[in-house]
């Protein structure tokens, strides 16, 4: 049976790739087809710029002949805009502030990338001159120190409740023959430390449920299907607040469904039924475990659970042990991900969320729980072994 994806989840995929993570990377990390992403991506780019997809072969060419005039005008404008500052100063010279610039606008990762032959063509000058001052802008020794500090921010977001000790030790496993004191030296100027965060506890709101207790702390499946938990839990940005609603099948450990968004409305959680749903091939009867949250006794969520042939269920009133197991779901993402920074925006959380999520939670992070595999491991094995044994 084909998998079918909800435009959310479409969304998010496309929204990984324009964040400069590569295509195959995210095809991988959601666990889709890179064909299906591309079609995703270049779709998403047409309708960004007014243009309807099309399945015929020369209007498609000429729409990515457009949308190439257009990123290169986009670029123009953005080299225009960022050197407008370094030009309208009196005595500057080259390449001493134009070197800078055109190395910040070639760093730029994803579609946000301007080639150096771009910007000198745009403002005046040839490439060799920038390349001459490349050669020597700073010391060796500076240069070995970026790189290390560039490479120890690549191991800190791999383990961040790693200290400088762990970081050597991931140093040198690398090639790198640096000392501990250096590391903790470079960790300290680069400002990387361990994470030690705490996870706040938030009020439940009360509530006549409209489900009865079917699980009574009897957190186990014997098989994918039968029982789904969920629930919402929210973070600061400097917007404003994030929510995220989570399904977790209780037989893997695995996320079938989420959704996130900017407010704690039933849509959230009639959201995250509809991708678990999709997403699991439209199963029957299984029990949706939530607490008494006013999301879940929406009559939007009711009728969603009956309309897909769900069994709901709802613990006690203020008691956090009734959805333990999805607690402590939320509290493994609260130290991976949400308390690691301050988020600047609900995008950047978002895709931090979703790639944690699709790329390390489910096909990373092992669990002793699960025989020491990752929920997909896991689901994967067990399928097979029933398989085999039929």
């Amino acid at each position: 049976m084909p998998r079918i994806f909800t435009e959310e989840f479409k969304k998010d995929a496309v929204a990984l790739v324009e964040s400069g993570i590569s295509q195959k990377q995210v095809a991988a990390d959601l666990g889709v087809s890179k064909t299906a992403l591309q079609t995703w991506v270049r779709d998403a780019r047409y309708q960004s710029h007014g243009m309807t997809p099309s399945s015929d072969a020369d209007e498609r060419k000429e729409m990515s002949q457009a949308l190439k005039r257009i990123r290169e005008l986009e670029m123009e404008n953005e080299v225009l805009r960022k050197a407008a500052a370094y030009l309208s100063q009196p005595h500057i010279r080259f390449p001493k502030i134009m070197g800078p610039l055109v190395q910040e606008l070639a760093a730029k990762t994803g579609r946000k990338h301007i080639p150096v032959a771009v910007t000198c063509r745009v403002l005046g000058f040839s490439t060799q001159a920038y390349y001459k001052w490349l050669k020597s802008p700073v010391s060796a020794r500076e240069i070995e120190e970026q790189e290390l500090i560039s490479k120890l921010h690549e191991l800190h977001e791999e383990d961040p409740e790693g200290g400088y000790r762990v970081l050597a030790d991931d140093l040198q496993d690398a090639g790198y023959q640096v000392s501990e004191r250096r590391v903790w030296r470079l960790c300290r100027k680069a400002g990387i430390r361990s994470v030690i965060s705490k996870r706040q506890r938030k009020h439940v709101p009360a509530g006549p449920a409209v489900h009865d207790d079917l699980v009574q702390r009897n957190f186990t499946a014997d098989q994918p299907n039968q029982l789904w938990l969920t629930d919402i839990t929210e973070h600061h940005t400097s917007e404003g607040k994030l929510y995220l609603c989570a399904i977790k099948d209780v037989f893997s450990n695995r996320i079938v469904g989420y959704s996130i968004d900017s407010r704690m409305k039933a849509h959230l959680a009639v959201n995250a039924v509809e991708m678990a749903v999709a997403h699991r091939g439209h199963p029957c009867g299984v029990t949706v475990h939530s607490d008494r949250g006013s999301q879940f006794r929406s009559k939007k969520f009711t009728q969603a659970l009956e309309r897909h042939g769900l069994v709901g269920s709802m613990g006690r009133v203020g008691a956090a042990g009734d959805n333990a197991a999805m607690e402590s779901f939320f509290s493994l993402l609260q130290k991976n991900v949400l308390d690691r920074r301050w988020w600047s925006s609900r995008q950047q959380l978002r895709l931090a969320i979703i790639g944690w999520l699709e790329g390390k939670y489910h096909r990373k992070r092992k669990q002793r729980g699960l025989g020491k595999m990752t929920p997909i491991q896991f689901e994967a094995t067990m399928i097979e072994s029933v398989a085999l044994a039929a």
